[in-house]
């Protein structure tokens, strides 16, 4: 994979100040020349970090990461067409960021025709990846256990994801695309359905047995891409989609870094594919309208088992689509792109069509309780933290019935404005028949409806061919929520969240719908600020999780025990497990493989496989790799192999693979 040093980060990065101020000017997009046929690359990368970064999603009841048990990933897929580049980047994070966003497409503009607006980093919104890379003081302070805006971690993310875009686009060929949308219903549940059946738009469903499942947003579409071979026929490349749940299927209290349902949904999908045709895809997935959607766990169930069960069930009706998908390959697939910025500084910017959002966001008290399915102990329960407790009074003012934390008059003493988000991006992908609307809120799936069917007006016109809108949340940044007015007026979790008012639906719906019109049949519109500034308070995370890292020796790696075997529980599966001690955590690559499990058989030894067919390494859902802390200097790890499928006729062994000078080891063989 190409090299790619973010130079703004870098200097930062080595030596970090305690605020980081940088700026970057987006290059305009130059005119391309056409292409007749449709071009696609593909590209993985790899985000994991080492153990000590803290994690995002769950505020102060998260812990920091101690390993990893399914990695983190950013899938790219790009594509070229008539007079179009674009990069969709999907990454197993919190949400996107504007300073990944711009500081990728500054990276690659000079290796790449991909343009800034063509340039869309989604997410599937896991709770259990770091944070402290968002482009606002707020979201790094409050998202994670720890807060501060983290320039090493921000840099190795911007130099990984820049490196996949220039490898798809340097890779690109000949290739053949079909969009599909499939119904998934009976994995999800609405989280807030008392505050969804408010909507004027909504029945009322709480008098059936099924409303868990009918208040959620159950499309789930899928760009499939093929490569076209030499003789003419065609095999994956690339499977991205877009679906609507939350990454909350692992609880709270877990500490290792994972990508929750969405690594079983991905995971299984491609195996799947790969069983079929022969041909592994890369696979990217990125979050629909899943604000109020949660995971349809099991009481008591949540962990990798329950999500395992929820992610590998979507995954399968995403491979069905995909096959459905072969016979509407094709090659003439229109793209298009639109990118725009909107300044809150500028009351231009705060108003459209009559409907003007508050200059000052404000946090509501229910934040604090939590979402329904991980509330804060205790607090959940007191009003005016507690859901459904609106004001009686105040429905004239800026923030409607929202209770707002501190006050009114004490919130903008603790928290500043220039903290929040004030600058917001939207963008639109045309891919074929299908439009993605990107924006970096956590939207409901109500607020979703009405901004497809915003965009789906304004596009009639200009856009031919357009058939389906999908509105992708917590794109290119991370914003909070947008609940509608009526969501909002109740005060659940979703509406306090919503930061500027209960009018802000409605606003959202009309600048999406406004950005359509805007690019009508045109190729690429590029509506973004003169310049990106941030002014962020720095906590070097990445560095301190790396101290002490150059002072290990390779010789420092040793097995400490044979490998044992723990029996499973309720909500567990059994494992294998290995402990050694080596470096530093900071001295690996974690990024790179560290494990894998081997077989003997009558050829020697080879990569395991589990009983349906998935190879045993750390690059999959089987291993966990942690770091168990230090003990009189040496540093103590363990890595577990659950759901093991040995046969008693057959040997095994763990390998710790060679790893930034350390040698290949391996166990004692077992059972």
């Amino acid at each position: 994979m190409p090299r790619i040093v973010p130079s703004p980060l870098a200097p930062l990065a080595a030596r970090p100040p305690r605020r980081a101020r940088f700026a970057v000017r987006p290059a305009a997009p130059r005119p391309l020349p056409p292409v007749a046929e449709l071009l696609a690359g593909a590209a993985v990368a790899d985000l994991t970090p080492p153990p000590g970064m803290p994690k995002a999603g769950y505020s102060a009841n998260a812990h920091d990461g101690a390993g990893f048990r399914t990695r983190l990933r950013a899938s790219v897929l790009h594509l070229r067409h008539g007079t179009t580049s674009l990069a969709l980047v999907q990454c197993d994070l919190l949400g996107g960021s504007s300073v990944v966003q711009h500081l990728v497409a500054a990276a690659v503009a000079e290796r790449t025709d991909i343009p800034l607006a063509g340039l869309f980093i989604g997410a599937t919104h896991t709770h259990a990846g770091p944070g402290q890379f968002c482009g606002t003081d707020f979201y790094n302070r409050f998202a994670s256990n720890r807060s501060g805006f983290d320039p090493g971690y921000t840099a190795f993310l911007v130099e990984q994801i820049a490196a996949a875009v220039v490898e798809a686009h340097d890779t690109r060929q000949p290739a053949r695309l079909a969009v599909g949308t499939r119904d998934v219903w009976g994995l999800t549940r609405n989280r807030s359905l008392d505050a969804h059946v408010r909507n004027r738009t909504v029945g009322d469903t709480r008098t059936t047995p099924e409303r868990k499942f009918l208040a959620v947003n159950p499309a789930l579409h899928l760009v499939r891409v093929d490569r076209v071979l030499a003789d003419g026929t065609s095999a994956p490349l690339a499977a991205h989609l877009v679906f609507s749940v939350h990454g909350t299927g692992i609880p709270m209290v877990a500490d290792e870094y994972n990508a929750d349902l969405w690594a079983y949904l991905k995971g299984e999908l491609a195996h799947r594919v790969e069983q079929a045709t022969g041909h592994r895809p890369v696979v990217g997935a990125m979050e629909g309208t899943h604000a109020d959607v949660a995971p349809a766990l099991r009481p008591g169930t949540a962990g990798h088992l329950e999500a395992g069960r929820l992610g590998r069930a979507m995954g399968a009706e995403a491979a069905r689509l995909h096959a459905d998908l072969v016979a509407e390959l094709t090659g003439d697939a229109p793209l298009a792109v639109a990118f725009r910025e909107l300044d809150f500084a500028r009351p231009d910017d705060r108003t459209i069509d009559g409907i003007t959002i508050p200059r000052r966001p404000a946090v509501g008290a229910a934040l604090i309780a939590g979402a329904h399915e991980n509330v804060t102990p205790v607090v959940h329960r007191i009003p005016p933290f507690r859901a459904g407790m609106p004001k009686p009074v105040g429905h004239a003012a800026e923030q409607g019935r929202k209770w707002v934390l501190g006050s009114r008059w004490l919130q903008p003493v603790v928290l500043p404005l220039h903290g929040f988000p004030r600058v917001l991006p939207l963008q639109i992908l045309r891919i074929g028949p299908l439009l993605v609307v990107g924006a970096p809120f956590e939207i409901t799936v109500e607020t979703g409806r009405r901004v497809e069917a915003a965009v789906a007006r304004a596009a009639a016109s200009g856009m031919a061919g357009v058939t389906t809108v999908a509105v992708s949340s917590v794109a290119n940044e991370y914003f909070g929520y947008a609940a509608t007015g009526e969501e909002y007026d109740r005060q659940h979790y979703e509406g306090a969240h919503t930061l500027f008012g209960p009018r802000f639906e409605r606003y959202l719906s009309a600048q999406a719908a406004r950005l359509a019109a805007d690019l009508g049949g045109s190729a690429v519109l590029h509506d973004a600020l003169p310049e990106r500034t941030w002014d962020l308070r720095v906590v070097p995370h990445l560095q301190r999780a790396t101290a002490g890292a150059t002072t290990d020796s390779p010789s420092a790696r040793r097995i400490t025990r044979p490998p044992r075997f723990v029996d499973p529980t309720r909500t567990t599966d059994g494992y294998w497990e290995l402990t050694w001690v080596d470096a530093h955590p900071g001295a690996l690559d974690w990024h790179e493989p560290i494990v894998r499990v081997e077989v003997h058989d009558s050829t020697g030894w080879r990569v395991a496989t589990s009983r349906d067919g998935h190879r045993v390494d750390d690059d999959g859902w089987h291993l966990e790799v942690r770091h168990e802390g230090a003990r009189h200097g040496q540093h103590r790890y363990v890595a577990r192999w659950w759901d093991p499928t040995t046969q008693g006729d057959r040997s095994y062994r763990f390998v710790l693979a060679a790893n930034r000078g350390r040698p290949e080891t391996v166990s004692v063989p077992f059972p």
